[in-house]
């Protein structure tokens, strides 16, 4: 670990690396934990200054504890990133860890934050709206169909249109049924329809209010 981590902080700051010389800038240290969030998570190294001089940071009984709870308290959805203790050269060095996020946008402080290069900048209000549009549509079209069942489902045209262009495009020869499709696809969940699936699928969106 220990030779993982130097290597690390020789290749420098990136899209997914950032230095923090101490856990004074905590709330910049917030800020980039919404913005690996937002994007493709990533490491906050703290005790390391941005051109990878190793300062290190001092550590008591509770900072791990107080740091957890500060991005937790600070967070939306909270995050839980993982945090560690390594040290080089007898000095203490923090690694924060952060996956992306499920459950995107992720707040800092009531705004949301994104990573370009390797820099942590705050997100438009057209970028942070685009994602919470995309959010509310995917789960809209995960949502079960109300009303409908899997006979308002045109298997006719999935099995002569849609299987046959399906593996036409994957070049792959479908082996499983088409329901056993469709469930894959999120087309069907728990043996309904979702709106997805009467939206591609149904016999009559129109029938349940299903509209692009």
């Amino acid at each position: 670990m220990k030779n993982k981590l130097i290597e690390l902080i020789k290749k420098g700051e990136n899209e997914k690396v950032e230095f923090k010389p101490s856990l004074s800038q905590i709330n910049e240290i917030i800020n980039s934990i919404s913005a690996f969030s937002n994007k493709n998570g990533g490491k906050i190294v703290i005790g390391v200054s941005s051109k990878g001089k190793i300062l290190g940071v001092q550590i008591g009984e509770d900072t791990i504890e107080r740091l957890t709870n500060k991005i937790r308290d600070n967070t939306e959805p909270k995050v839980y990133p993982s945090i560690s203790v390594n040290e080089i050269n007898k000095k203490k060095i923090i690694i924060i860890e952060i996956e992306e996020a499920i459950n995107k946008p992720v707040l800092a402080f009531g705004r949301a934050f994104k990573r370009v290069g390797k820099s942590t900048l705050k997100m438009s209000k057209d970028e942070y709206e685009k994602i919470v549009l995309e959010k509310k549509n995917l789960y809209f079209d995960l949502l079960q169909c109300k009303n409908a069942s899997i006979d308002d489902i045109d298997w006719n045209f999935v099995k002569k249109f849609f299987i046959p262009r399906y593996e036409e495009i994957t070049k792959s020869k479908i082996v499983s049924s088409p329901k056993q499709l469709l469930e894959a696809l999120n087309c069907i969940k728990n043996n309904k329809p979702t709106n997805a699936g009467i939206l591609l699928f149904g016999k009559n969106r129109i029938k349940y209010e299903v509209r692009l």
